[in-house]
């Protein structure tokens, strides 16, 4: 609003200084003159959409009158919006001659250039004109710094963006290498000696232990193939990922989990997809945190719909084998966190009374943010 009113204030300003110089010299018995220079005062309204129609109009107060503030800030409005430096200079000598020009009446003008009094005052004119010229194209120049320098940054902070995608690219490209080249060997020889020992043991237990083990490996196999292309494509369109799973999976991963667990679930049809993938994603860790840190221990997921309210809660008891030291990065409840924060949730966690572990998911059912409080415990 400030910006929009400092022009018009500009404006306003301008036209009352050139009607005090008016009034400054304001000669009754000279009607004529004095019309011109209210004129010329008023003409300024206009000098920012026809500046040089405004110069055209505000030249004839200069040449009957000694109001000559209005040319002035004409001139230098024009100077400041045109690049015509002949039209310019042209300009300024008009107000040179139309000031110096003494008119005793309109049909008489003299100007003598041979008098030495009238050469000193021709370059103090001349220096007068001269000066709203050269500040108008000092501002123009200035504005136009200004918008080169804006260019200059949008295009570094564009080539900056670009080489930050070029590393980033280069790291993509190194880390599916590594992934093909590695991880993907390791989990495909899993697969093999498991499949191996499906099929040459008598053993009812380990038969079923050997299958799930080359069920999962072949699940990770595909996914990992899925994550190097979508690695090797970066810069192209947008890829999902993995294969997002559903509430419709969930039963799978249960059942898959290599820990007993108790499902009850109570949730509508119909969930965006992103509060299916929050709501999976929280059993999934909350069963594998179970499975690493508590041994022998059962679980129960309870999935509820309460008060337009999404609640997942995964609880475990007690370990009843000594856990083994496995690997982990611990970022695990850190991320559930972050997810349901971006879906207006929180996620809780801790140890129950009984020495298990319960971990808890609210989501609107919306999963739209609501607020973004993120309530973090131990664990996992």
């Amino acid at each position: 609003m400030i910006s929009r009113r400092a022009p018009a204030l500009l404006d306003a300003a301008v036209v009352t200084v050139a009607l005090v110089d008016v009034a400054v010299h304001w000669d009754s018995e000279e009607p004529l003159r004095m019309a011109c220079g209210l004129t010329a005062a008023f003409i300024l309204l206009l000098r920012r959409r026809l500046p040089f129609l405004t110069f055209v109009l505000t030249l004839p107060a200069v040449l009957l009158s000694d109001a000559v503030f209005a040319c002035l800030v004409a001139l230098y409005t024009l100077a400041s919006l045109s690049r015509h430096r002949i039209l310019l200079a042209t300009c300024a000598l008009a107000f040179t001659f139309s000031d110096m020009t003494v008119t005793p009446t309109l049909l008489a003008p003299t100007l003598d250039l041979t008098r030495a009094a009238t050469l000193i005052k021709f370059g103090y004119t001349a220096a007068t004109a001269a000066a709203p010229v050269f500040l108008g194209q000092l501002v123009q120049t200035r504005r136009d710094l200004s918008a080169r320098l804006a260019e200059i940054s949008e295009a570094r902070d564009h080539e900056q963006t670009l080489t930050a995608q070029a590393v980033l690219a280069k790291e993509r490209a190194q880390l599916a290498r590594e992934m093909h080249d590695v991880v993907s060997h390791q989990v495909g020889l899993i697969a093999v000696r498991a499949g191996a020992l499906q099929v040459g043991t008598h053993d009812a237990q380990v038969k079923e232990a050997a299958a799930t083990i080359r069920r999962l490996s072949v699940q990770t196999l595909d996914e990992l193939r899925h994550m190097v292309s979508v690695l090797r494509a970066s810069g192209g369109r947008p890829t999902e990922l993995t294969p997002q799973p559903s509430l419709a999976d969930i039963q799978q991963l249960v059942d898959s989990s290599g820990i007993e667990t108790e499902l009850s679930s109570q949730l509508p049809e119909g969930l965006p997809p992103t509060v299916q993938r929050a709501v999976y994603r929280t059993v999934q860790e909350a069963l594998t945190n179970a499975r690493k840190h508590a041994p022998g221990a059962t679980a129960k997921v309870d999935l509820r719909h309460e008060s337009g309210l999404i609640r997942v809660t995964v609880t475990n008891t007690a370990p009843s084998l000594p856990a083994l030291p496995l690997p982990g990065a611990h970022y695990g409840l850190a991320g559930l966190s972050q997810r349901a924060a971006l879906l207006g949730g929180n996620v809780t966690s801790g140890p129950t009374a009984d020495g298990g572990y319960r971990l808890t998911l609210e989501l609107p059912v919306d999963g739209v943010p609501r607020s973004a409080q993120v309530s973090r415990g131990h664990g996992g």
